[in-house]
C-alpha cells in the first residue's frame, strides 16, 4: 500500500487552491473545474469542491468541519516561511519548538483546517528526517 494524498472539500475550492499555492509555492493541476492537486515532490494535497461530494456519498464529507487533523509541510525555513505569511493568514501559534524535537509554526486555511509548516531542529528530529 502506497499513501498517496490527502482531500480536502471545499466550500470556495478556489480560494482553498489560491491559499495552498501561495503556502506551497507549488501551481495546482485542475484535472477538473471542481477538483485540483498541489502535488509536491513527498505527497499530494488533492482539493475538491463541496458538490464532488455527492459523486461519493451525499453528506460524507463537508467542508469547515474538520478540527482533527494538522496539514504538515517539512521547509527549510520556519522563521522565513513565517515572516512570508504573516499577515495573510490566520496563525495559530507563532514558531516555536515543540517537545518532539521539530520547530514548527501553525495557522488555518480559508476553511478553517490546522496547517503547520515545520523544521527539524534537535539531533533526534534530524536523524528523523534524514537531514543534518
Amino acid at each position: 500500500m502506497k499513501f498517496a494524498s490527502i482531500r480536502l472539500i471545499a466550500a470556495d475550492i478556489e480560494a482553498m487552491v489560491g491559499f495552498y499555492e501561495m503556502v506551497t509555492g507549488q501551481p495546482a493541476e485542475w484535472l477538473a473545474p471542481v477538483f485540483a492537486e498541489i502535488v509536491t515532490p513527498s505527497a499530494t494535497l488533492a482539493i475538491g469542491s463541496a458538490e464532488t461530494v455527492a459523486l461519493f456519498e451525499a453528506g460524507s464529507a463537508e467542508p469547515r468541519a474538520n478540527r482533527t487533523a494538522i496539514i504538515e509541510f517539512l521547509v527549510d525555513d520556519v522563521d522565513a516561511d513565517y515572516a512570508r505569511l504573516k499577515g495573510k493568514v490566520e496563525i495559530i501559534h507563532a514558531p516555536k519548538v515543540m517537545p518532539w524535537g521539530n520547530r514548527s509554526v501553525q495557522f488555518r486555511d480559508p476553511e478553517g483546517t490546522a496547517v503547520a509548516l515545520f523544521m527539524p531542529v534537535t539531533d533526534a528530529a534530524k536523524a528523523r528526517f534524514g537531514s543534518r
